[in-house]
């Protein structure tokens, strides 16, 4: 498949898809008799999780150290997979903050008249957010 229906299918500009081999996070491509980048299902399959690990918050230099370690360390797959959980990890945390701040932006939605009819009374007692909604 060529550069330009890889960048289509996947939703990626052809400058990314050339700049993510150029610094490491995918291999280089083979090349087909004319020396165009002849891309297979691995080759997609590679910009497929990079760009999915990308929109998740992952730096390039994750990405480059992930397609690195094929190439240095002893037990790629055992590396790479401690790579991925650590990554994991860290969007589950995010999940969680994300989460509790959806739930207080609907709270506050659901209750926001309520609130403004009681904003000019003296009697209401203020709720404590921070301890309802641990951010």
């Amino acid at each position: 498949m060529n550069i330009k229906t890889v960048a289509d299918t996947l939703d990626l500009t052809i400058d990314t898809i050339r700049y993510y081999e150029r610094i490491g996070v995918v291999p280089p491509v083979q090349r087909d008799k004319n020396g165009y980048r002849d891309y297979q299902v691995g080759d997609i399959n590679r910009l497929f999780v990079a760009k999915v690990l990308r929109n998740a918050g992952l730096s390039i230099e994750s990405l480059v150290e992930y397609a690195a370690l094929e190439q240095v360390s002893d037990n790629p797959l055992a590396a790479q997979k401690e790579l991925l959980q650590e990554q994991l990890d860290r969007l589950n945390l995010k999940l969680k903050e994300i989460e509790r701040t959806r739930d207080l932006l609907q709270y506050k939605v659901d209750t926001f008249d309520e609130r403004m009819d009681q904003r000019n009374r003296k009697d209401i007692e203020v709720e404590k957010l921070w301890e309802t909604y641990h951010l």
